[in-house]
């Protein structure tokens, strides 16, 4: 069996993690790109999402994670009972998550689905790959908001298209492979091609925002509709 060894170490990230939403049972969160969602075994990799939150709400728990370069909505449990139902919400897919990302060039269709199972290779770690022999099932649809022109500090500007996001399952990666395999990768993504076009080297972040969360209220029961709309 391959061992696999994390060798990443996070910069400093001195965005703040903003609080959207409290009551006594959760959390919803903005969380800035740069910063980890837990902290990570080696002590370097200590600064994350939980271990902010923590010091200010003892016992509370996520619900699920961001990747380290995406920014947006977080749902953040305050104890265990509420962080088991929350879980149970997105086991069973009853959590509805849109993002908004910036995607290299410009997409003809207006709409469509990405269905491509996606698998771990230890030879690869940490990317994921296509795989439909051996990967799981894996499905997206996307929805162009807009074809535009984006300009990364004095580079020049690059066609790009902004869309909206909905992964209909939660594999690793998921969004950005599958933008990778539609041949549009997401602007700023350093393992699936996102800057490999000129100019996009000096893109400075990840260009996926957690936009939308849709789910029920452990507690209340209440339909809840969280939205916080991106900054790029």
């Amino acid at each position: 069996m391959s061992t696999l060894i994390d060798t990443f170490i996070a910069p400093p990230c001195h965005d703040d993690v903003e609080i959207l939403y409290q009551d006594e049972h959760l959390l919803l969160i903005n969380k800035p790109s740069g910063l980890l969602s837990l902290s990570g075994k080696n002590p370097q990799n200590r600064d994350s999402v939980h271990y902010r939150l923590v010091q200010q709400f003892p016992g509370c728990t996520l619900v699920h994670r961001l990747d380290f370069g995406t920014s947006g909505l977080m749902l953040v449990a305050g104890n265990k009972a509420i962080n088991a139902a929350l879980c149970q919400q997105f086991s069973q897919r009853s959590v509805s998550k849109v993002y908004t990302a910036l995607l290299c060039g410009h997409l003809q269709d207006d709409e469509g689905v990405i269905d491509a199972a996606i698998a771990k290779d230890p030879a690869l770690f940490p990317l994921m790959s296509i795989n439909a022999c051996e990967g799981k099932p894996a499905r997206s649809r996307y929805r162009v908001l807009e074809r535009i022109y984006h300009t990364p500090g004095e580079g020049a500007a690059i066609p790009v298209t902004r869309v909206e996001l909905i992964p209909e399952t939660g594999r690793t990666h998921q969004l950005r492979i599958h933008c990778q395999y539609l041949g549009y990768p997401i602007l700023g993504c350093d393992l699936y091609g996102g800057q490999l076009l000129p100019g996009t080297e000096t893109v400075s972040r990840l260009m996926l925002h957690a936009s939308e969360l849709h789910f029920i209220h452990p507690v209340s029961q209440k339909p809840t509709h969280a939205c916080n709309p991106s900054a790029f």
